[in-house]
């Protein structure tokens, strides 16, 4: 508030005056009940917004979604159209995946406490029925057709003098496994446990394979004569040798046998997916020296173009796995005997 004197026109004062200013402090916002927030008919308005409001913001955001829709739509046709439903973008040299396949081996347990250890004890059943499982389930595809993408009748016998049919895949016959086949326990009740072997599939990936005249020095001595003891039509496998890691695991292997063949013959490749294809397989049984040792024992792929490396962290072209079997009973050795 401020006095002030004011003057006449001719100089003179005429008294005091008075001015006031107001101040306008903010005043707390009116509260609105929750059913006039949800409709007001005093503003006639909707959860806050006017029925011209909400058509304007609904169409906004139509308008962008549906823009926005297109353009992943579009995106996703360019996309499909560089990439096939049944061969890579990418590959061999090109891909992530490179023309150096890896090698697996089943049984593998899922157990990470087991690690790589197939450890067998006759005396406790369910210690073999576990890994007897383990091996079902990798071969379901192999004993059952049913579970392939079409039955099964994609596929053909093959063999070194036949060959596959365009479009066509070769079978793979796991009565031929031998002691390694499911009948047979995969040698899991008798103390001569059965490893399965397989190469990882890359796609139009094609093996070169040794001729038996011009087979590596490290090659192991009777692998190549087994080579050379072939006809020249059946020498074009990709060749499979295990043996003790170290030198003090050999010392614990009596014997380790193969089934069907030594190798991956060439008839299953190259890899082209075809409907109903399956990974070709080798059996490997070992028949241990003693009982009660832990036996590293690794297994290599032989090819011209499969590169070898032992390395414990960048191996290539091989795989290691460790064994252990208990010493069974007297009345289970005898059992095993006379079967």
């Amino acid at each position: 508030m401020t006095d002030h004197k004011s003057k006449a026109r001719n100089g003179q004062p005429v008294g005091n005056t008075t001015t006031t200013y107001e101040f306008q402090f903010p005043q707390p916002k009116e509260k609105v009940p929750f059913k006039h927030f949800l409709y007001n008919p005093k503003d006639g308005t909707c959860l806050g917004r006017t029925a011209s409001s909400w058509a304007k913001i609904l169409i906004f955001y139509a308008i962008f979604y549906a823009v926005l829709a297109a353009l992943f739509a579009i995106c996703l046709q360019i996309l499909f159209k560089t990439i096939s439903d049944h061969e890579p973008k990418y590959k061999l040299g090109d891909s992530l995946i490179g023309e150096n396949p890896g090698m697996g081996y089943r049984p593998l347990s899922e157990e990470t406490e087991r690690g790589s250890i197939i450890k067998l004890n006759i005396q406790n059943p369910k210690e073999s029925e576990y890994w007897i499982e383990l091996l079902d389930d990798f071969l379901e595809q192999y004993k059952n057709k049913t579970h392939l993408p079409n039955g099964g009748l994609n596929q053909q016998h093959c063999d070194f003098n036949t060959k596959v049919a365009e479009g066509k895949s070769c079978s793979v016959d796991i009565d031929n496994f031998g002691p390694c086949s499911p009948k047979q326990h995969y040698g899991y009740k008798n103390q001569k446990p059965c490893v399965f072997l397989k190469l990882n599939k890359i796609y139009g990936w094609e093996p070169s394979y040794y001729d038996a005249a011009d087979l590596p020095s490290e090659m192991s001595k009777d692998l190549a004569e087994h080579i050379k003891s072939l006809p020249l039509s059946q020498q074009k496998q990709i060749w499979i040798s295990c043996k003790g890691q170290h030198s003090v695991d050999n010392e614990l292997i009596k014997n380790i046998s193969y089934y069907p063949t030594r190798g991956f013959p060439s008839f299953y490749y190259p890899y082209k997916n075809v409907p109903d294809y399956l990974s070709p397989l080798v059996a490997i049984q070992i028949e241990p020296a003693t009982y009660n040792q832990l036996i590293s024992i690794e297994c290599r792929a032989w090819a011209r173009n499969i590169i070898y490396s032992g390395s414990i962290r960048d191996r290539m072209g091989s795989v290691t796995f460790q064994i252990n079997i208990d010493k069974p009973a007297d009345n289970n050795l005898n059992s095993t005997a006379s079967a």
